[in-house]
């Protein structure tokens, strides 16, 4: 090719090639045995050109390359770099990926409970870690040059999400950033904020695969494409495939099939045949049946996508009881002699209560599950061996998707809802995204699969827009907190504290939201102006006409109101004197009809600050339905006054958990009270009708000269036009000015509340709020409160690593129906002391306005695993404590490594003399044993 350029064209090629080869990219090129892309060229580029770097791709594109770039440059230049990642597993992984490639003496690795050569020029860190030592002013922050802040897209997550913004605001100037997200729709936006906050930097946003990715269903034995591509006027256009849209149709058809009798006795015999081979072509095939269908397509490893942890285990069971088998001999030898290996520091006892030889046998088949309450050391094994091709089969919760590098050649989506903590909702298109971005190994695999099982109801084009929408917007969680008010003011004082927070990336979005709202108040000003001539009437003022018929509408919804409220109280009243034993008719809700009353769980009132527990609440009895159920009402399903049908003596020996306690309990209900007939409340006389008000506004405005109009309806439609656009305007204005330094005033209102408790002196943090700046977590200003009333003093570790427990705890579903287990004694006080300073502080808030709701302040603690904590702490087995605790392995040890990590800051803030901090390290020592000791590197 250079025989065709000329002497001047060969001599510019060969200068670029120089300068190319001067440059710190060329070597590291060099250091892989595939070309880079050139989204990874340019992002590189711009860094050795000393700019900052956001680098957006999807998942598997390999964006990480960026980071390790920051890595070599700071190698190459004598200074640090930390690659910061938001999960430990993600941070084990690159810690072992970098070590492979620089060595053990270069790479180092800090999490919450693991140190490795943490003075090393690279360390990989959890980005906690990272926003703690910017707080504390480490001295390992000497000679930083860059930071990789890998999964930025963190920083939209709702409780952890602010970690991100402290760093990248708190980071010295003199740092680069090097900031990986998948792919979002708003990086430009996010790119402007970095520019703002961090200076010049580079937005590289890459759409490309690098494997392409198809998209299919599987209904029946038939795996069908989603879209069809049509080569015709729109050149290459992607269309929704035909035979998915007539299956659907088909779906359709069958549940009117039987109804229409009339088309079908004129339907020929042969026309009905063919339709019902047609529909039975359609059905949902069963998890084994997939797997093995993907295994005669040659489309394994797949991960399948089960968004429930108990579904991924009877997903592996379904398998296994199928006789399914994806390994031969000499892929069980493998599999058997890898798992022996990682497991074999872990006591034959423990491995019977983990379930580990049913675990091994879906293992040594190529079949395992990865889900949140697996021991961690069981999910590495899973991912070492799916790395390995010896797992071919992975069902999995989405947290996968998130997580760690396990890319497969298929991915497959059992349904396109999922529980998202409150109910079930459709799947997002930048969840769709997520999940299927696993699909299609680089430098393995041509292309990947992502594969949707067919389901009742289902639409393809609803999917094919999923599929086909990258949309994924970055939306900041940022909020202050108490721990954060203390160390920005310790450091900055409050003016330049309120300075910092002004720059988050939350305030940054609020503000440019407000241009887009203003320019819709002046719009609709406009047209109010319209509105208001087209209402005008030639015989009066038709606004002051309108107002009167406004003011009628509003004094009969008011009324309307009082006599709900009323009704209300009269059936708060007559909860009120249920007693357990009374047999109700519920009259309303899911739990309509029979039920008998176990505790009528009347509230406390007001006396420890609760908030929620006024009046209007009123009492939440505990019930047994005639269906078995024990549930906990609440005042909505007493929309009228209840009484007392029939008493029931409740067996002493009877246990609201206890299957058969309820059953018995629930047939004696039926036998004895099935044939009562509730009596039928009275609906009361309307208010309405005898108040003196409204007979008023009726008068004026029959008197009104506006009333006589023969357009009077016409000009009444464009003055509720008026009014309601009125509304709508004065609501934004009041969004504008809400969302104006939103940030800060929640600042203000923090400092103010921490004043108030002594932790702040106007800009002077006290020995109280430098306590404070040492205790990070949902409940630091709990946690220090505790600290400075002596409540832990005295408590021996168990007792502590109880009480500490609340502090990280939260149940994964909230079960009002029994009361958690508690260890006894000065344990129990000190818990119920801790609930007591919580409902001080929440009332505190309510009174500065500090509002949960929105993300701030201090939840209630959780007092769920405090007797596990205590048993564990207290040396206790681990099957008695797991078979207490009702709970998963990985689950328990994830709440032991948190409680671990609380445990340590309280040793580290606890006041000197006493004796909390060290029975805080001694309880360190008593949970971190077993199970929890040996489960992975960090």
């Amino acid at each position: 090719m250079t025989e065709d350029m000329s002497p001047a064209e060969r001599y510019a090629a060969a200068k670029l090639r120089a300068a190319e080869q001067a440059t710190a990219l060329a070597p590291f090129r060099e250091m892989y045995d595939f070309d880079l892309d050139p989204f990874q060229i340019e992002a590189c580029q711009a860094m050795e050109a000393g700019k900052g770097v956001l680098v957006a791709a999807p998942t598997g594109s390999g964006k990480t390359i960026v980071g390790e770039f920051a890595v070599h440059l700071a190698l190459e230049q004598g200074r640090k770099c930390f690659y910061t990642t938001p999960i430990k597993a993600l941070s084990n992984q690159k810690f072992q990926d970098l070590v492979k490639r620089y060595g053990t003496g270069k790479v180092g690795l800090l999490t919450g409970d693991n140190s490795v050569n943490a003075d090393a020029p690279v360390v990989v860190m959890t980005t906690e870690v990272l926003r703690n030592m910017l707080y504390a002013g480490s001295r390992s922050l000497s000679g930083l040059g860059y930071v990789v802040m890998d999964e930025v897209h963190y920083l939209s997550d709702r409780f952890r999400g602010a970690v991100w913004e402290e760093v990248i605001i708190h980071l010295p100037e003199s740092v680069t950033l090097v900031s990986l997200s998948a792919t979002v729709s708003n990086a430009e936006e996010f790119g402007d904020w970095l520019d703002t906050v961090r200076g010049d930097t580079a937005v590289i946003v890459s759409e490309h695969r690098p494997v392409p990715l198809w998209q299919h269903v599987l209904a029946g034995r038939r795996i069908y494409d989603l879209f069809e591509e049509r080569d015709g006027q729109g050149g290459g256009r992607r269309e929704v495939n035909p035979d998915l849209e007539r299956l659907a149709r088909m779906e359709n058809s069958r549940q009117t099939f039987g109804r229409d009798k009339r088309r079908a006795r004129t339907m020929r015999e042969a026309d009905r045949e063919r339709e019902r081979r047609q529909r039975n072509r359609i059905w949902t095939p069963g998890r084994a049946e997939v797997i093995d269908r993907l295994d005669n397509e040659g489309l394994l490893p797949a991960i399948t996508f089960i968004f429930s942890r108990a579904g991924c285990e009877a997903a592996v069971q379904q398998c296994l009881y199928s006789g399914l088998r994806l390994n031969d001999q000499e892929g069980r030898e493998k599999v058997r002699r890898i798992v022996e290996a990682r497991t074999a520091g872990i006591p034959d006892h423990d491995l019977h209560v983990l379930g580990y030889f049913e675990w091994l046998e879906g293992l040594e088949r190529g079949i395992a599950a990865h889900h949140a309450g697996m021991l961690p050391t069981f999910k590495e094994v899973v991912e070492e061996l799916f790395v390995k091709g010896l797992v071919k089969a992975v069902f999995a919760t989405e947290t996968l998707a998130l997580g760690i590098n396990m890319p497969a050649r298929s991915v497959v989506l059992e349904k396109l809802v999922k529980w998202n903590g409150e109910q079930h909702a459709d799947i997002t298109p930048g969840e769709y995204t997520q999940l299927t971005g696993r699909a299609g190994r680089r430098g393995i695999d041509v292309e990947g699969h992502a594969v949707v099982l067919w389901q009742r109801g289902m639409d393809p084009g609803a999917l094919a827009g999923l599929a086909g929408t990258r949309t994924y917007p970055l939306r900041s969680s940022f909020r202050p907190s108490y721990n954060m008010a203390v160390n920005l003011v310790s450091q900055f004082g409050r003016h330049r504290s309120r300075e910092l927070l002004e720059m988050s990336f939350a305030q940054f979005q609020a503000d440019k939201s407000v241009v887009g709202i203003t320019r819709q108040v002046q719009k609709n000003e406009e047209g109010l102006a319209g509105y208001r001539g087209s209402m005008t009437c030639h015989l009066g003022d038709f606004e002051e006409y309108s107002r009167l018929r406004r003011n009628l509408k509003d004094r009969e919804t008011e009324l309307a109101k009082q006599g709900a409220v009323q009704q209300r109280a009269a059936a708060a009243a007559a909860l009120e004197k249920l007693k357990p034993g009374d047999v109700i008719h519920v009259p309303t809700g899911k739990y309509a009809g029979l039920a008998l009353v176990l505790d009528p769980g009347m509230p406390p009132g007001r006396t420890n600050g609760y908030r929620g527990f006024d009046a209007q609440d009123g009492p939440r009895p505990l019930v047994l339905t005639a269906e078995r159920q024990v549930k906990r009402l609440a005042s909505i399903d007493f929309p009228v006054p209840v009484e007392a049908l029939e008493r029931m003596r409740i067996p002493k020996s009877f246990n609201a958990r206890s299957p058969q306690s309820r059953r018995d309990l629930a047939s004696a209900l039926r036998t004895k009270a099935g044939h009562l007939v509730p009596s039928r409340h009275r609906k009361p006389r309307s208010a309405a009708a005898d108040d003196r008000e409204i007979t008023r506004l009726r008068t004026e405005i029959r008197a009104h000269p506006c009333h006589g109009c023969d357009e009077r309806e016409d000009h009444a439609r464009w003055a509720e036009r008026y009014h309601r656009l009125l509304r709508d305007t004065r609501q934004l204005e009041r969004r504008i000015e809400g969302r104006t330094n939103t940030i800060a005033r929640t600042f203000d209102r923090i400092c103010a509340l921490l004043t108030e408790l002594a932790y702040l002196e106007g800009d002077t943090v006290t020995d109280e709020g430098r306590r404070l700046a040492r205790l990070y977590g949902e409940l630091d200003l709990l946690a220090s409160e505790c600290l400075r009333d002596g409540v832990w003093e005295g408590l021996d570790p168990a007792e502590l690593a109880a009480c500490a427990s609340a502090l990280v705890y939260e149940a994964r579903q909230a079960d009002d129906a029994v009361a958690p287990k508690l260890p006894s004694g000065r344990a129990k006080d000190a818990l119920a002391e801790m609930v007591r300073i919580w409902g001080r502080l929440d009332a505190l808030e309510e009174d500065h306005k500090i509002n949960q709701a929105e993300g701030v302040g201090q939840r209630e603690p959780d007092l769920g695993f405090a007797w596990a904590a205590y048993r564990w702490a207290s040396g206790a087995g681990l099957d008695e404590v797991l078979q207490e605790a009702e709970m998963p392995a990985g689950d328990f040890v994830r709440w032991c490594k948190q409680l671990i990590d609380v445990l340590g800051q309280i040793a580290a803030a606890a006041p000197p003399g006493g004796t909390v901090a060290r029975a805080a390290r001694k309880a360190v020592d008593g949970v971190l044993r077993g199970v929890v000791a040996y489960s992975s590197v960090g």
